[in-house]
């Protein structure tokens, strides 16, 4: 049998790729011959942080499709029709969903594509095979299976990052497997320890201290407190559509600019609420004498060393040196996560994909990842890409916008794609 050619081959299906799934449909029907890979077994966003009470980040408009196509019926309100819910988050006055929320609508859009995905595989080399196609070699229940594309995305969202000499282990976790972790947890822990300070760790420090009402949470971080994310709404200009244009024609002296002035909008940032909540469950401990809720802060983690059904973490007190050694039942690590260097993915193909001086891949404003002219077929990033389009670019809110930017690129390349449709 001849090996099949797609049109377009996702790799992986996380929000972006399913945004890209449905430009791809809406834009042009059945016109277009697309395939995704993805690694997991099933259709999952973050799960071991989907933490009751926690809300999204985003506003709810910032979905998979209404800053592309407001009438598109794969929107956030659209799912809340479907599920006869629209009335009653109406009456909840919120423009913030909760993440249990948000993630059953991801899961009731990416249902409409289960023939366009292949779960349980994971994409192991792509390269070259003539100047207009790739080849893409997938391993799937331990089988090698190979097709061609014309046009390649990668969209494999980030991974985890753990602190520099420290592993994941029984006791060693990282935030992204956090409720995973705790339904394998027996009994009532003693001590936990939460390493971070951004958004992620304050989440993880409030759902320990409600879920183990006799266990003592420490929280531990290098500032003197959590700091507030920049929400106000000039602030948030920064994830504007433009502001990828204004970034990718920008010096670099004035991306360096821009990137520093927007950090506290999204790293190691705190909802003011959370902070404030947080901050009346430790004085109201402190008031009543039984301090559970305990804040390190303006300390270091040491030394971390995994023992027999216990963690012994050494934490410095950065004002004074002195060291405090925490036995502790797990060590959870909200140490964030970084982007997925695309040229690992890339292999032979990135042989023909041009770099920057600082070895990153040069991306054009349309996110296709510049080539040789030896190169007819087509790599475009959804992710990885704060360097060239800003630290929006590869987040949420920008995913709407960018697939729609993503797959015009592909028509405007590939004039079958527009006859075809």
């Amino acid at each position: 049998m001849a090996t099949p050619v797609h049109d377009v081959v996702g790799i992986g299906f996380g929000p972006s790729n399913l945004a890209l799934a449905v430009a791809l449909e809406e834009e042009y029907g059945a016109g277009v011959d697309a395939v995704f890979f993805e690694k997991q077994p099933a259709f999952g966003w973050h799960r071991g942080m989907l933490l009751e009470g926690a809300t999204m980040q985003v506003h709810f408009l910032k979905d998979l499709v209404t800053m592309r196509n407001p009438a598109s019926r794969y929107s956030f309100l659209s799912y809340l029709h479907a599920k006869d819910r629209m009335v009653d988050f109406i009456n909840g006055k919120t423009m913030f969903p909760s993440r249990l929320e948000f993630h059953d609508y991801l899961e009731w859009a990416a249902a409409a594509f289960e023939g366009r995905v292949r779960y349980g595989s994971e994409v192991v080399a792509v390269r070259p095979h003539d100047a207009a196609t790739l080849e893409v070699v997938v391993r799937r229940d331990d089988e090698l299976h190979t097709c061609l594309t014309r046009n390649l995305v990668i969209g494999v969202g980030l991974e985890p990052v753990l602190p520099e000499g420290v592993r994941q282990g029984e006791r060693i976790w990282h935030t992204e497997d956090l409720l995973t972790r705790l339904d394998g947890l027996t009994g009532t822990p003693g001590r936990l320890v939460v390493l971070g300070a951004g958004q992620s760790a304050a989440e993880a420090v409030e759902h320990l201290h409600g879920r183990f009402p006799e266990t003592e949470v420490c929280a531990v971080f290098a500032r003197y407190g959590y700091s507030p994310a920049d929400d106000s709404p000039f602030a948030n200009r920064i994830f504007d559509p433009a502001a990828a244009e204004h970034y990718f024609e920008a010096s670099d002296e004035v991306k360096r600019m821009l990137f520093d002035y927007s950090r506290n909008t999204n790293y190691s940032v705190v909802d003011l609420d959370l902070i404030d909540e947080l901050y009346r469950r430790a004085y109201a401990e402190k008031v009543a004498g039984r301090e559970r809720l305990r804040i390190l802060n303006v300390s270091r983690l040491d030394a971390v060393r995994p023992g027999a059904g216990s963690v012994r973490v050494d934490v410095t007190f950065l004002p004074t040196g002195e060291t405090a050694a925490l036995e502790a039942d797990a060590l959870v690590c909200a140490t964030g996560y970084r982007e997925r260097n695309p040229i690992d993915l890339l292999g032979e193909a990135g042989e023909h994909c041009r770099k920057g001086a600082d070895g990153r891949l040069a991306v054009e404003r349309d996110y296709r990842v510049a080539t040789g002219p030896e190169a007819a077929w087509a790599v475009y990033l959804q992710g990885a890409t704060e360097h060239t389009h800003g630290i929006a670019s590869s987040l949420l809110s920008m995913t709407a916008v960018r697939t729609g930017e993503i797959v015009r690129s592909i028509a405007g390349r590939d004039a079958r794609v527009t006859q075809e449709a």
